[in-house]
């Protein structure tokens, strides 16, 4: 699908940017990056594509507002479709990366479904450990005699990652649910003005970002960090190198390094760094970095230069903020996966999930965007501060769809303008006016390829 094909849907985009008013004030309306291109292209019930452009738009919105900042920005379709779907464009020798390991997906259980994240050698370990299984056949028979929220807490007490599936509703009862509900998209907290001298404004490309994220969100808010000039190094822990399909994808423009923070020199070459840097990224679960008095409160008192931006699966409170996660999970654990599940032909009912990693890539450039706030604060107001987004803070920022009729024999919703195609099965269709409920009337039955 290409962006001439489609007409501007006139759609409102979620002001994600507005999360950042707390931090530099309410943007004027020039300041506020157009967007350009469909308003949908991606199957399902939920407004990805609301969060993908709204999630892009804060960002573009956020360079603007940025006191060296001198170039002007706009959110166009065809790129953002293509960014929140980076990994599946990535050829290594021409090969194509399988995003999920054996043993990561769903899984039928005795009263549902359970899913696993098996990525990672150690995860996988844990998992056959526990189940006294090696192959996914083997993983399928152990987990069909389970209860789901059993195997959930007996896999996590032992290392792995694994969730029930539940419904919008369950999630939104129960504790976990509860203690992110009322959190907002990117909580800010912000650090008064000290005396001295403030460090001096820094173009993009002068910026020091310090990466100590890994996976998917975290490294790609610091690509775009690294994209747009800035020197972002990025550090990972030797024992448990990342995956090498996503180091790939999400390592452009930046240098990388391994340092053990149990290793006192390492950890004091750490501070060294940290004293030099703009900004610090981390993506490790709740807690997990306090140990080494990295925590966003003392880093923000010690190096009063830094910002501090940090991501965890869960949030930072409640009963899941020291849980392991992955988007999948998450995914599966509020409500998307129930929501995008299907019948499928042999009979039956499977969960399913959104037509790529959403929340991973919107919760990423939410952080390059709050990065960006807080030094455009620290720079105009004085003052460091902590940003801290969250992935479940992303899944209800898509709402569900508007409603609208599907003439299409393949029943897929079709996105409202004068000449369009059915994402799906590639009919083209013709408006006969301008409103989103305006039925559809067919000008080709052949697919145009």
């Amino acid at each position: 699908m290409s962006a001439p094909e489609f007409a501007d849907l006139n759609l409102s985009i979620p002001p994600l940017h507005r999360w950042l008013d707390a931090v530099i004030g309410a943007s004027p309306e020039d300041s506020v990056a157009p967007q350009h291109g469909p308003r949908r292209w991606w199957p399902g019930p939920l407004d990805v594509e609301g969060l993908a452009l709204g999630a892009l738009q804060a960002v573009a919105t956020a360079l603007h507002r940025y006191p060296a900042g001198r170039a002007r920005f706009s959110v166009t379709s065809a790129p953002v479709a293509a960014s929140f779907n980076s990994l599946g464009h990535l050829r290594i020798a021409g090969v194509t990366p399988d995003g999920f390991a054996e043993l990561s997906g769903f899984f039928p259980c005795r009263d549902g479904w359970i899913r696993l994240h098996a990525n990672y050698p150690h995860h996988a370990a844990a998992i056959r450990s526990v189940l006294g299984a090696g192959t996914r056949t083997e993983v399928v028979d152990a987990l069909a005699g389970c209860s789901a929220e059993g195997a959930e807490a007996t896999l996590r007490a032992t290392g792995g990652v694994a969730v029930a599936l539940r419904d919008p509703a369950t999630w939104q009862a129960s504790a976990p649910g509860a203690a992110v509900a009322s959190e907002p998209w990117i909580r800010f907290a912000l650090e008064e003005p000290r005396a001295g001298p403030r460090r001096a404004v820094r173009a993009l490309s002068e910026l020091r970002v310090l990466d100590l994220t890994r996976v998917v969100a975290g490294p790609t808010g610091t690509r775009l960090l690294a994209a747009l000039g800035a020197d972002v190094l990025r550090i990972d822990p030797p024992g448990m190198p990342e995956l090498w399909d996503h180091h790939v994808d999400t390592g452009f423009a930046k240098r990388s390094a391994l340092a053990d923070l149990d290793d006192p020199a390492a950890l004091a070459r750490i501070r060294v760094l940290l004293a030099e840097a703009d900004v610090l990224f981390t993506g490790y679960r709740g807690a997990a970095l306090d140990r080494f008095g990295l925590n966003p409160a003392a880093l923000t008192q010690d190096y009063p230069q830094l910002v501090v931006v940090t991501l965890d699966a869960w949030g930072d409170r409640g009963p899941w903020s020291h849980e392991r996660g992955f988007d999948s999970i998450v995914q599966a654990a509020t409500g998307i996966g129930h929501l995008y599940g299907r019948p499928y032909e042999s009979g039956g009912w499977r969960p399913g999930v959104q037509p790529v990693q959403a929340l991973d890539h919107a919760t990423g450039y939410g952080m390059t965007a709050a990065a960006l706030a807080l030094l455009t604060r620290r720079h105009t107001a004085g003052g460091n501060g902590w940003a801290h987004p969250g992935r479940p803070r992303s899944c209800w920022r898509c709402p569900p769809r508007r409603r609208s009729r599907s003439p299409c024999r393949c029943r897929s919703a079709i996105p409202q303008a004068r000449t369009v195609r059915c994402v799906t099965c590639r009919h083209r269709w013709t408006a006969t006016a301008g409103r989103w409920n305006t039925p559809l009337r067919r000008s080709s039955t052949a697919p145009r390829r």
